[in-house]
């Protein structure tokens, strides 16, 4: 005869250790159904988040155009120029088109010099309030 603790565990091979399927199947539930209620605010986050940092690029490199014109009395014929004047460290990179490249340039008025006066994503949509990138 096998001799048995209090709960009934063989104390030959001391007691049972582990889960049980059902166990296991619950707590994969539970998971499943948690992850699926913080996946779409995660997501929604994301793009939030992208939105916010194209604003911010647009805004320190519309700043450094205008720095360049107050300090040169021209615009700059590209953004590369900005970057080879050291006005900024890199090309800034528009995180919804994903490219640093794919800026639509708009030039000065006549009369000015230069061929970059502000600039515009190339992406296409609108923001989570409704605004298209473009005109951001």
């Amino acid at each position: 005869m096998v001799p048995l603790t209090a709960n009934g565990d063989d104390m030959r091979y001391g007691p049972r250790r582990g889960f049980t399927l059902i166990e296991l199947l619950v707590v994969l539930a539970i998971v499943a159904l948690l992850a699926t209620l913080a996946m779409p605010r995660y997501f929604q986050s994301i793009d939030v988040a992208k939105e916010t940092v194209l604003a911010e690029n647009l805004r320190t490199t519309r700043e450094t155009i205008d720095k360049y014109y107050s300090d040169t009395g021209s615009y700059p014929d590209s953004l590369d120029e900005l970057v080879t004047k050291k006005y900024l460290h890199a090309l800034p990179v528009d995180p919804i088109a994903q490219s640093a490249t794919s800026w639509v340039l708009i030039e000065p008025e006549p009369g000015n010099k230069g061929k970059v006066y502000n600039l515009r994503s190339s992406a296409v949509g609108t923001t989570h309030t409704g605004i298209p990138y473009d005109e951001l």
